[in-house]
Formats: structure tokens, C-alpha cells, sequence
């Protein structure tokens, strides 16, 4: 495990957008509440660029991600947004350089795909939290999930129990390891390939936005079928928002699904954090200790800097 050091007021961070195109209007106001922070902020040379559905084609956007690292003024990468992307240049990434330069890097949703990736092949603590364009520079981004971003100049942990939200017991008991994971959707995506995540004692954070229930069901029994809900040391159920059912009035509620999944694994598993597709959205570090307690109600996790 590779923890980057703080920030610190004054310091120089990179943007980029690794997938889809960003709302340039939202991006500024990101960019402006960086800024605040004490911040100085450098864009990625190929942020404002179109490809389709993608900020520019690939070479682009992986230039943007390299540069960044390389850097030596910048000291933490943040993503613009997500969308699609990631995944098509995840195998071209230079690791080794990521190793040799490690940064703070924050992002969620598809970026799911590069928090895998670099904590697999470098070792890299990464964070998922909210991202410039689709969650800082839009209208309601609300002071809890602000305060998120604190963590990155002092080294302080997370303790999420049922003072931030209300928390549901599907399997009991208490266990500990490093916190992995992210959207369901793109960790499926990813089974069969070499940025498939291993979730051997690892506690395995998930959530989703705009699924219906049957597509969560086909999800959630991908991982139990490749053994990585076997593998897992405990679960950890984020946000699962816009989960109506709109092709069939026949129906598993989202709780009906978890009960067939969850309850029978003989280990710590709990839903409701509002880590995710949400707001207030609690940011955390992946790759850090953490321990998962049905007991108690809480997750308590390591502080991700130096």
C-alpha cells in the first residue's frame, strides 16, 4: 500500500477527464471550489476536447492522465467527471511511472475502472469521491460532501455510522481489510479481463445509479458466480438511486435482491451508506484498513495521505 502525501494550501492539482466530455460551465465552478480550498489549479491540455461520447480520443485523454503524474508541480489529480471512457485506455496506462509519482487521484462512477487498475498494479491508495463537473459544479453540492475533501490535507479517518445515515444489517458479524471496489456496473464489466478486481479479504464496496432491479440481480450474480462475494471479507452497500421499474410492473424490491445475495454469506454486510450517485456524498479512500461491523453499525476506515 502507496499512500501520497497531503495536500497543502498553496499546492498545484491537475484536472482531467479521463472519459465523457465535462459541462465547461460546472467544470469552472469545480475549479473555483478547488481554488478555495487554497489550491491552485492546471487543466488537462485535451479537457475541453469532443470525441463522441468521449473528452477527446484516447491518446488524448491517456496524454492528460500521464502528463499529470508526471508532473512534478502537481501533487493530486482530480477527475472532471464520468460517463464512458476509462476502460478503453486502462491497458495502456504506464504504471510503473504511476508507482514512481504517486499522487493523490479522486474520482467515482467510471472511474471505477482506474482506482482498480492503479491499486492492483502499483499499490496505490486512491480515493472515490465527488467529481468537478457532474457533482462540485452543479446546483445543491451541499457542505457534508464538501467537507470530504479535508481529508487530503490531514491525514484523519472516516467513522460512518448511523449519525450520518440509516444503516441496514443484512449479514452479521465484524471483519477487517482494505476497502475495494465502486460501480457495480463497471466492476462487472471488467470480469474476465487482467483489471478484474480481486475482493479476496477485502471488504467490497459497491453502489449504482439508474439501474432497475433485475439489472442489479444480474450484476450482483456475476460476482457471486466469478466468487468474489465468496472472496470478500465483508460488504459494504452504497447508494443504489433511480432503481423504479419502468419495463415490467413485475417485480423484486432492491431489498428482496439484497436478501437473496447478502444474507446467507456468514459475514459482516451492510446498506444505506450514502457514498455514491448522491448527495450528501461521503468520500473515501480505497486500499486503506477498514473495519465493517454489523455489531456496532459502523465502517471505520484508515486515513488514505501521509
Amino acid at each position: 500500500m502507496i499512500k501520497a502525501e497531503r495536500l497543502n494550501q498553496g499546492d498545484t492539482v491537475g484536472v482531467i477527464a479521463p472519459a465523457s466530455p465535462p459541462d465547461l460551465k460546472n467544470l469552472d465552478k469545480g475549479i473555483s471550489f478547488l481554488e478555495s480550498l487554497g489550491l491552485k489549479v492546471k487543466l488537462g491540455a485535451h479537457v475541453n476536447k469532443k470525441h463522441g461520447y468521449l473528452a477527446g480520443n484516447d491518446q488524448q485523454r491517456l496524454e492528460d492522465f500521464h502528463h499529470m503524474f508526471q508532473d512534478p508541480e502537481i501533487t493530486a489529480i482530480f477527475c472532471a467527471g464520468g460517463g464512458y471512457g476509462t476502460g478503453r485506455i486502462v491497458a495502456d496506462i504506464d504504471y510503473a511511472s504511476i508507482k514512481e509519482n504517486p499522487k493523490i487521484f479522486w474520482g467515482y462512477s467510471d472511474i471505477t475502472c482506474l482506482h482498480t487498475a492503479i491499486r492492483q498494479e502499483t499499490g496505490l491508495v486512491t480515493f472515490h469521491g465527488p467529481m468537478l463537473c457532474s457533482d462540485v459544479g452543479k446546483e445543491g453540492f451541499d457542505a457534508e460532501s464538501e467537507k470530504m475533501f479535508h481529508q487530503l490535507f490531514e491525514p484523519e479517518g472516516m467513522h460512518y455510522n448511523e449519525n450520518l445515515s440509516p444503516l441496514e444489517v443484512i449479514g452479521e458479524g465484524e471483519a477487517s481489510g482494505e476497502v475495494v471496489g465502486g460501480n457495480l456496473s463497471l466492476l462487472v464489466n471488467a470480469m474476465g479481463t487482467p483489471y478484474e478486481i480481486d475482493t479476496k479479504g477485502k471488504l467490497l464496496f459497491l453502489e449504482d445509479v439508474g439501474e432497475e432491479p433485475y439489472r442489479l440481480d444480474s450484476f450482483f450474480n456475476q460476482l457471486k458466480l466469478a466468487g468474489k462475494l465468496e472472496d470478500a471479507a465483508g460488504i459494504i452497500l452504497g447508494d443504489f438511486s433511480g432503481t423504479e421499474t419502468e419495463k415490467t410492473k413485475e417485480t423484486l424490491s432492491l431489498s428482496q435482491v439484497y436478501e437473496d445475495y447478502f444474507s446467507h454469506l456468514n459475514k459482516p454486510v451492510l446498506a444505506g451508506f450514502k457514498i455514491g450517485h448522491c448527495l450528501p456524498h461521503y468520500s473515501i479512500p480505497f486500499g486503506t484498513d477498514a473495519v465493517l461491523s454489523s455489531h456496532r453499525k459502523s465502517l471505520m476506515i484508515q486515513p488514505g495521505v501521509d
